[in-house]
């Protein structure tokens, strides 16, 4: 029996990785041509609950711990104006809840802990029938089970449900500071160890240190059409020019905030974002499933790498469980999954409703603090 894996995601790897530990083969089959043909992003928080229990599942949490950084549970909560709404730093043997690790660290461990055989880079599929799998260059292979676990633009999909990806009324403008302790030691400080964020009303700012000493600034504006960047004025091409217009989008704000703008190299990356249907089900089909952004994609609020990781655990236990009965194990797997996703999408739904409304800041503050524990302004 055949399963054959579409996408080298962090939920694809937790996948062959709990397949192979419980002796069950698999094949990855990944578009791009090497584990290190492009970057894999930013910082990942790997929750205890849901991240983290899926690499205890995988046989990984001790190699997790290793490279994860729990300065990184840190949270600086800002106004525009400068106003500190929160401030939360981790002590040095605080539990390791959520903490972050680099997406590019925890991928490669994934697949460092798979025989070489798994993996087949360079195979972009293109569509599947009568259990073969094609793919661009012509080539195909045979399959008992396909899994796409191949992201929010997932070709797989189609073979379950007409459900696509639709933009939400968010732009993301992703920046970065290269070394900064060095070149920016001030700028430094004052981002902190994790996670600092800058809440106003239709803008966000986000700064997130990198285990290699790289903070990635996210600029976020809501309420925004999906064609917004044709209109915004901001000429990607030329990164120089790109800044001062980011920074004249954000007049008004406290002269740190753009400072941290100001600082950044000239890589600008826009970032339409999309979502589907919070609740997405679809009746269960033999030979095929999904798991992932592929399945359940969310807006970028720390669930979705999170239940990813889950899915491919729960995936891979369930077809352990079920070796000669893969209709079964996927059933349980979905029943679960929809269930548990839902709920994890209705929350994220809920958080991105309050970043897109007035007053976001303070609606934040409360979220994170709802019994009135005193914050760090002393309120």
């Amino acid at each position: 029996m055949t399963i054959a894996i579409v996408g080298a995601g962090l939920g694809g790897l937790v996948l062959a990785r709990v397949l192979h530990t419980n002796g069950i083969d698999a094949v990855v089959y990944e578009r791009e041509p090497s584990r290190d043909a492009r970057g894999q992003g930013g910082m990942l928080d790997l929750h205890s609950g849901t991240g983290q229990r899926a690499l205890r599942e995988a046989g990984l949490i001790d190699q997790f711990h290793a490279i994860a950084r729990r300065a990184g549970q840190d949270m600086r909560l800002l106004e525009p104006d400068g106003t500190l709404l929160l401030q939360e730093d981790t002590p040095d043997d605080a539990p390791l809840e959520r903490p972050e690790v680099d997406r590019a660290d925890l991928r490669d461990l994934l697949l460092d802990s798979l025989p070489e055989h798994v993996m087949h880079w360079g195979h972009a599929f293109r569509s599947a029938d009568n259990g073969l799998l094609h793919f661009a260059d012509g080539s195909s292979a045979t399959y008992d089970l396909l899994v796409g676990a191949d992201g929010a633009n997932s070709r797989v999909r189609a073979r379950l449900t007409d459900a696509q990806p639709t933009h939400i009324g968010q732009n993301i403008v992703e920046l970065g500071i290269p070394d900064i302790d060095r070149t920016h030691p001030d700028l430094a400080t004052m981002v902190g160890r994790g996670n600092y964020w800058v809440l106003g009303d239709g803008q966000s700012l986000a700064a997130q240190r990198n285990g290699d000493g790289r903070v990635r600034v996210y600029l976020s504006f809501y309420n925004s059409a999906e064609d917004w960047f044709a209109t915004s004025g901001i000429p990607f091409d030329e990164p120089a020019a790109a800044r001062m217009r980011l920074i004249d989008l954000f007049t008004g704000w406290d002269s740190r905030f753009t400072a941290l703008i100001a600082a950044c190299d000239d890589t600008i990356l826009p970032r339409s974002i999309t979502t589907l249907p919070v609740g997405l089900t679809w009746q269960s089909t033999p030979g095929v499933t999904l798991l992932g952004d592929a399945a359940h994609l969310m807006p970028p609020v720390g669930q979705g790498a999170n239940m990813a990781l889950l899915d491919g655990a729960l995936l891979g236990l369930a077809l352990a469980a079920h070796p000669d009965d893969f209709a079964t194990a996927v059933k349980e797997y979905e029943r679960e999954m929809f269930e548990r996703t839902g709920a994890a999408g209705r929350q994220s739904a809920h958080i991105q409703k309050i970043l897109m409304s007035p007053d976001a800041s303070r609606k934040m503050l409360a979220f994170f603090q709802p019994d009135g524990v005193r914050d760090a302004t002393g309120t």
